[in-house]
C-alpha cells in the first residue's frame, strides 16, 4: 500500500509547489506571454529560413529540373568533332552543354564539344585530339572521346592526367555510309555507361550569372569570329539566341547558343607536322586576352585571365568582374594576330 501511494503523494507536493510560486508572483509576465492565444496551437519562435541555392548545371549554369540531380555517374565526355565540310552533317551538336571551337592546321578548326546534362546516342564525325585540348578540357571529373591523336600529343595529354577514350573504346563505331576519316562516331550513352563514377558534380566551367552584372555594350546583331586561312564562323542573333549559318551541322541539329564568347588567345607550334606536311598550331588557354561576349543582341568588351590551364575562365569588363549569363555557350578561341572579331548592327 505504501508504494502504491507514492506517486500520489508526489503529485499532490507538486500541485502544491505550483500554486505557491503563482501566489508568489512567480508567473511569466512577459509581453509573448500576455498576448499568447490558449486557443492557438503552440509553435516555437520561428528560426530564419535556411537558403537554399538551387542545383545548377556546371556546363550551362541553368537550374535542373526539380526531382534530378546535377551529379551524375559519369564524367562530361568531351568529344572531338570534325568542322570542316567534310563533316557535313555534323551529328549531336543540339544535345550539347557548351562548345569550343579551336584552331588546327591547315587553316580549319575543329570542335571539342561538351556532353553531359543530356548524352546523345549519335555523335560524330569524332576525330583526333589536339594539344590545345589540355586548356580545354576540365581538369577533373571530364573524358575525351577522341579517333586518336600523333603520339606527342597522347604523351602530352596522358602527363596532364586528362584520360580519352579512343577508336575501339566503348561506343565508339564506324558509319558505312560515309567516307573515312569522316565516319568515326560515337554512341555516347554507351561510353558513359562504360565511364560510370560515383555521382559527383563538376566543377562550373564558366563563371555563371544572370547577365545583371553586364555592361550594357553595344548592339550587335551577326559576327564573325575569323581564325585563319579565311575561315570564319558566323553567328546571328534572331530574338531569341544566335544561329550559325555557316554551320556543318544539320538544320535540326544546331547547337542552341544563347551567347557566343570570344577570346583572342597566343598560338605556338605544337612541334611537329600533320601527314600533309603542315604545322600544327597550339592554342594556348591559358594567361590574358582580349575578350567579346555577345548576349542578347549585344555585344561587352572585356579581357579574360586564366592563371593555369585548368583554371576557371575570369572575365572583367570596365575595371569589375563579369560573369556569363547562364545558358548554352559557344565558345570561340580566336587566334591573336592572324584572327579577329568583326560584329554588326
Amino acid at each position: 500500500m505504501r508504494r502504491a501511494s507514492r506517486p500520489v503523494a508526489l503529485l499532490a507536493a507538486a500541485t502544491l509547489t505550483a500554486a505557491a510560486l503563482t501566489a508568489c508572483g512567480g508567473g511569466d509576465s512577459s509581453p509573448a506571454a500576455q498576448q499568447a492565444d490558449p486557443s492557438e496551437p503552440f509553435t516555437p519562435a520561428a528560426a530564419e529560413e535556411e537558403e537554399v541555392t538551387p542545383d545548377t548545371w556546371p556546363l550551362t549554369g541553368l537550374e535542373v529540373a526539380e526531382g534530378e540531380s546535377a551529379a551524375l555517374k559519369h564524367p562530361i565526355l568531351v568529344t572531338k568533332i570534325d568542322n570542316s565540310t567534310s563533316s557535313s552533317p555534323q551529328v549531336g551538336l543540339s544535345h550539347a552543354d557548351l562548345v569550343v571551337e579551336e584552331l588546327v592546321e591547315g587553316g580549319i578548326t575543329r570542335l571539342a564539344v561538351f556532353f553531359y546534362s543530356d548524352v546523345p546516342d549519335n555523335a560524330g564525325p569524332v576525330r583526333s585530339m589536339r594539344a590545345s585540348d589540355i586548356g580545354i578540357v576540365p581538369g577533373d571529373h571530364a573524358t575525351v572521346v577522341t579517333s586518336g591523336a600523333a603520339g606527342v600529343t597522347i604523351r602530352r595529354i596522358t602527363d596532364a592526367g586528362i584520360p580519352f577514350v579512343s577508336e575501339g573504346g566503348a561506343g565508339t563505331y564506324r558509319d558505312d555510309s560515309r567516307s573515312a576519316p569522316y565516319n568515326l562516331f560515337a554512341d555516347l550513352t554507351d561510353t558513359a555507361k562504360a565511364e560510370k563514377q560515383q555521382a559527383v558534380r563538376p566543377a562550373d566551367y564558366l563563371p555563371w550569372g544572370d547577365g545583371s552584372d553586364l555592361p550594357e555594350g553595344k548592339k550587335a546583331t551577326t559576327l564573325a569570329a575569323a581564325f585563319s586561312g579565311g575561315h570564319a564562323t558566323e553567328w546571328t542573333y534572331d530574338g531569341k539566341g544566335y544561329t550559325n549559318p555557316n554551320s556543318n551541322a544539320g538544320p535540326d541539329d544546331q547547337f542552341p547558343a544563347d551567347t557566343v564568347l570570344a577570346l583572342q588567345v597566343e598560338v605556338g607550334d605544337a612541334g611537329y607536322l600533320d601527314p600533309a606536311g603542315n604545322f600544327v598550331p597550339e592554342s594556348h588557354f591559358v594567361g590574358s586576352g582580349p575578350a567579346w561576349l555577345f548576349h542578347d543582341g549585344r555585344v561587352v568588351r572585356a579581357t579574360w585571365s586564366k592563371d593555369k590551364l585548368t583554371s576557371t575562365l575570369s572575365l572583367e569588363a570596365k575595371g569589375k568582374t563579369i560573369t556569363v549569363p547562364a545558358g548554352h555557350v559557344w565558345i570561340e578561341l580566336v587566334p591573336a594576330g592572324p584572327g579577329n572579331v568583326t560584329w554588326q548592327k
